[in-house]
């Protein structure tokens, strides 16, 4: 009996650890140690980068750069393609770093405003799922505009993981310990 609670213990302790670390929000570094510039091989810098992540809404995009030199600009997808602002999602991030949160599930696109910044190469087009949804997150888009949702624009430096995140792991881990002392 006491091993069968033991196990049940044990089991729902690394479910909730599972379910917690599911659920973690992820900073993206755009452009990795690039950051937000003009890529010296055009666009394809940031579709490359893009390919081989998946982006989650609650994620955070930290897009590094020079204030006065570059900005980031949420637009829909005619104005990404066209690389202009008449469909500017929100106002232009000014100041760098900008931390912007995926608030919406979807296609995103981002331009830098800066003279012939955009046509050079520094744009960004991802696709982000829902938190909870296993749906692929950043392949380049192929569909119709984004939503009028805008992005939160931060000025600080990207945060580091979450120290919630941290505790709570190291909670469950030092409940599993005690757990398996008690009843072994």
């Amino acid at each position: 009996m006491e091993k069968m609670l033991c196990m049940i213990v044990f089991g729902v302790l690394a479910v909730a650890s599972m379910v917690q670390d599911a659920t973690a929000q992820t900073v993206h570094r755009v452009g990795d140690n690039m950051g937000w510039i003009i890529p010296s091989n055009g666009a394809v810098a940031y579709t490359n980068w893009a390919a081989g992540k998946t982006f989650r809404v609650g994620d955070t995009l930290v897009f590094n750069f020079m204030t006065d030199r570059h900005d980031v600009l949420r637009v829909q997808k005619t104005s990404f393609d066209g690389c202009n602002s008449q469909n500017a999602i929100g106002s232009a991030i000014m100041t760098g770093p900008a931390n912007v949160t995926l608030d919406t599930a979807g296609d995103h696109y981002y331009i830098c405003t800066f003279g012939t910044h955009c046509q050079n190469g520094q744009k960004l087009a991802i696709t982000v799922s829902s938190s909870t949804g296993t749906s692929p997150g950043a392949n380049p888009p192929t569909s119709a505009a984004g939503g009028p949702s805008g992005s939160v624009p931060g000025g600080s430096a990207p945060p580091p993981p979450s120290s919630s995140t941290t505790v709570l792991t190291s909670f469950v881990l030092s409940l599993s310990a005690i757990a398996l002392a008690i009843f072994l």
